[in-house]
């Protein structure tokens, strides 16, 4: 009798370790997965990467990575060519850092007058610090992330 009440108790215990590392294994897979395919986290992205390219000097990129709109507003090649006249000749920078934080999901927005209207647009406050022949400083834009097809694009305010 004392042997059969040892294996059941171990047995119980062998259970409730299986139980326990396999809803935490669910837990994680859930976090993981709802992290990856949440749209805030995806627009947080694709704002990333758009600085990334800033950051780096490959105005290209970033220009690919504009929402319809803007590429109307700016042809490819001026976008280039202002981009790097803006920092390297105006601000005498390289380079810069950059920093943002959500402020709101909005449910439609436009980027002017004259645009249609954009659904589900998420706002931004970019920060983007400096340091050039002028000195330190910093430059706060909105910027607004929203979905074109199957792609995460940037818009700026034109109101």
């Amino acid at each position: 009798m004392r042997y059969y009440y040892k294996r059941n108790r171990f047995f119980n215990l062998k259970t409730i370790l299986f139980l326990l590392i396999s809803i935490s294994i669910i837990v994680l897979v859930f976090l993981f997965f709802s992290n990856l395919f949440d749209p805030e986290k995806k627009a947080a992205r694709a704002l990333e990467l758009f600085y990334s390219y800033e950051q780096a000097g490959d105005y290209s990129n970033s220009w690919e990575l504009f929402h319809s709109q803007m590429k109307d507003k700016f042809e490819k090649n001026y976008y280039i060519q202002e981009r790097t006249y803006m920092y390297k000749e105006n601000l005498g920078v390289s380079t810069f850092d950059f920093n943002y934080n959500i402020v709101e999901e909005l449910p439609k927005w436009r980027m002017s007058q004259e645009s249609g209207e954009i659904m589900k647009v998420y706002h931004y406050t970019v920060s983007q610090s400096f340091q050039g022949k002028y000195g330190t400083f910093t430059i706060q834009q909105p910027v607004y992330v929203t979905m074109e097809g199957e792609k995460w694009v940037i818009l700026w305010n034109y109101n």
